[in-house]
């Protein structure tokens, strides 16, 4: 720009004179001068382009601009929206947080309750494991009590099993005795039958039979084969063909076969309760001269008078049967049943009690009129007092 304008200078102030003589400069000068006006004119030109760029820059940022606030507005829009949102989302936070806290007030009762209830179930645990202890020995107590009293059963009834031959034998020499019925101590005939006894010159045999051990299961078929055994005696003289096997009373509900008929003899199963009205049954037929003269109707009372004899044993053997079984349950029930002060209370009771049956005296015979009499004051208090006991089927 420089030597443009000087060059304007120059042709402004330029003289006559000048033109003549210095031209030669001037022209100098505008060649000068025309360099940088084309250097001008080239950086014009740049400056026009760059303007232009600028104009479209300044165009697509104001475009950018206008789109960026439209953002902004709808962003500030969106933003009083959210504002919005969140004060209602702040809103339902306080009242969530008013309920969680109702809730963690809740839920620390329900520990404490919980603490409370988990202590309580151990305590009731505790308790239930002492109970369970307790009832566990109590258990094992009374199994052991049970245990002993089967025990103690058994070896009664073993006991009573090995003595069955001397008992038998004692009831039937108290019994020939006191109705005078001859007792053979030493038989006149092959064998030794445990008890013999004869009545009209016939020699009758009572043979006690008893269990080896507590398994009942083959005492039947032990009787059978007893039962077969006596043949050795049927064949000899003087042996009645009516024998019998005389067993512990509390084995004869095992036993279904009480009579056994077997060709030229016969056998019958008794108990030793049934001995004394089977032995007075035979002694009635001592009163006759020779059992081959009796008339049918004296047979016929005989047989009668026999066949109620052991319908009465038999019948009497089944009450006693019933009514041991009665009191031995009974007794069990009390001594589980009552509780400890009771039952100790009633042992002592039990210890101070006597029971005195009529004594039997020997050789003297049971009057039948004594017994008529005291049935018959029994017969009239009972029905003094509307104790009558009631008929049974058997005996209708």
């Amino acid at each position: 720009m420089e030597k443009l304008n000087l060059f304007f200078d120059r042709i402004k102030d330029l003289s006559f004179w000048q033109r003549l003589f210095h031209w030669r400069r001037v022209r100098n000068l505008s060649f000068d001068a025309y360099e940088e006006f084309r250097a001008l004119a080239r950086e014009t030109e740049a400056v026009r382009e760059t303007t232009g760029r600028l104009q479209n820059r300044i165009t697509e940022l104001s475009a950018r601009n206008e789109n960026l606030s439209q953002r902004v507005r709808e962003m500030e829009v969106q933003s009083a929206r959210k504002d919005a949102y969140i004060e209602e989302l702040n809103g339902r936070l306080r009242e969530h947080s008013a309920g969680i806290q109702e809730l963690t007030k809740k839920v620390a009762g329900f520990e404490a309750i919980r603490e409370d209830n988990v202590k309580t179930y151990n305590e009731n645990i505790a308790r239930l494991n002492q109970t369970k202890d307790s009832l566990e020995a109590e258990r094992r107590r009374l199994n052991e009590e049970k245990l002993r009293e089967v025990a103690d059963r058994l070896e009664a009834m073993k006991k009573q099993w090995s003595e069955h031959e001397t008992d038998v034998k004692n009831s039937i020499i108290r019994i020939c005795d006191v109705n005078h019925v001859n007792y053979i101590e030493k038989v006149p005939f092959r064998g030794n039958p445990d008890n013999t006894i004869e009545i009209s010159g016939e020699y009758i045999i009572f043979d006690a039979k008893s269990p080896a051990n507590d398994d009942l299961s083959n005492f039947p078929t032990y009787i059978k084969i007893q039962a077969d055994n006596l043949k050795k005696y049927a064949s000899q003289d003087n042996v009645k063909k009516s024998m019998f096997l005389v067993v512990p009373t509390n084995t004869i509900d095992k036993i279904k076969q009480l009579t056994y008929r077997l060709g030229d003899y016969d056998v019958f199963v008794i108990t030793r309760d049934a001995l004394e009205p089977v032995i007075l049954s035979l002694k009635k037929i001592e009163e006759y001269d020779l059992a081959e003269k009796l008339s049918p109707e004296d047979r016929d009372s005989i047989c009668r008078i026999i066949g109620k004899f052991a319908h009465t044993a038999k019948r009497r053997i089944q009450v006693d049967q019933f009514f041991s079984e009665e009191f031995i349950d009974i007794v069990l029930k009390s001594q589980k049943d009552l509780p400890e002060d009771l039952r100790k209370q009633v042992i002592e009771f039990e210890k101070s009690e006597k029971l005195n049956p009529p004594t039997e005296k020997r050789a003297k015979i049971i009057s039948i009129d004594e017994l008529q009499k005291k049935s018959e004051e029994i017969d009239a208090e009972a029905q003094s007092k509307k104790l009558s006991p009631p008929v049974s089927e058997d005996e209708k």
